[in-house]
């Protein structure tokens, strides 16, 4: 930090990525032309139109963010996938910085590099009480990121990151759902709350519950559920102790050898252990989803499962047949 700025002026860039803007001199002590002869200097440089960093190397991620908020003006705050970046919901920066203000905000004349401009009539109410840079609530974030999925999978994706890594619950979701008064997929994303908060923390495991278990009269599976073994504690996606089956659940398309030869393992364990054990992926879970239905209920009936399943919707469902 230069030694030869006000002290106010040293306490706001602390605060804010050592960036400045040329509107806060008269609250810095630092005024606009002194702050462009710095730069002109090579001492300071632009980082966005009327916004300085009091530094010549390369700017981290934390200034841009505040070069792009200063820029945008008062109110503004990171959205969307920066906000989730800044949450633990991305594990790498954001391609764009998202930013939103309030839908009353005049459009800025220019674009700003960098920036995507959102506006929101409720940025105030879902902007987080202390995070700095100014940012979205978690649980908002989710709720944009919703909003612009391209389908309810990836929207379900976002709910799953949130939850499975421990940055909110349902019911905070839930209670920020409930504050607006208009939602995309509102009904679906009640239910997939619920199925969230039952352990459904995956894609793979929201469509197993909402396309073979629950559609096709299925028991319900324990989600997530421990076993111990002699070497070590595993986790099984769907575990129905009581009739020894188990569902386990896998997006890759082609595995690397090591990755196969360890699914095996864990099925020749299940095996060993009485666990019969199903593993589906896409293609299970979507076309072939009776199919899959029908397998888990033979092997639940013939483990003494003492109900019946039954057909989904779906036209020429085989579950009634084939278990029959």
């Amino acid at each position: 930090m230069p030694t030869d700025l006000p002290r106010r002026a040293q306490e706001l860039l602390a605060a804010q990525g050592l960036a400045i803007a040329s509107h806060q001199g008269a609250v810095a002590g630092v005024g606009p032309r002194a702050m462009s002869r710095r730069a002109g200097s090579g001492r300071w440089q632009r980082l966005q139109r009327g916004v300085y960093a009091i530094f010549s190397g390369d700017p981290g991620r934390e200034t841009k963010l505040w070069a792009a908020l200063l820029r945008a003006g008062p109110d503004a705050v990171l959205s969307h996938q920066t906000a989730a970046e800044r949450h633990g919901l991305l594990d790498a920066p954001s391609a764009l910085i998202t930013i939103t203000v309030p839908a009353s905000k005049r459009p800025a004349r220019a674009k700003i590099p960098g920036v995507l401009i959102r506006r929101s009539d409720a940025v105030l109410r879902t902007r987080h009480p202390a995070m700095l840079p100014p940012c979205t609530r978690v649980e908002d974030t989710v709720l944009d990121l919703i909003e612009i999925a391209p389908t309810f999978d990836d929207a379900y994706a976002w709910i799953c990151r949130a939850i499975g890594r421990r940055r909110t619950t349902a019911e905070r979701i839930r209670r920020a759902l409930d504050a607006r008064k208009k939602m995309r997929w509102r009904r679906e994303i009640i239910l997939a709350l619920g199925d969230a908060e039952d352990g459904a923390l995956s894609v793979l495991e929201y469509r197993y519950v909402r396309r073979v278990e629950r559609p096709h009269g299925l028991p319900v599976a324990q989600r997530q559920a421990r076993i111990r073994q002699h070497t070590g504690n595993r986790y099984l996606d769907n575990l129905y102790e009581k009739y020894g089956v188990c569902v386990e659940l896998d997006g890759t398309a082609a595995h690397p050898e090591d990755e196969q030869w360890r699914d095996k393992r864990r099925d020749n364990a299940n095996l060993f252990g009485g666990i019969v054990t199903f593993r589906f992926g896409f293609v299970e879970l979507g076309e072939r989803r009776c199919e899959s239905a029908t397998y888990v209920a033979t092997a639940l009936r013939e483990r003494g499962w003492p109900a019946s399943p039954h057909p989904c919707p779906r036209p020429n469902c085989l579950v009634a047949r084939a278990t029959s």
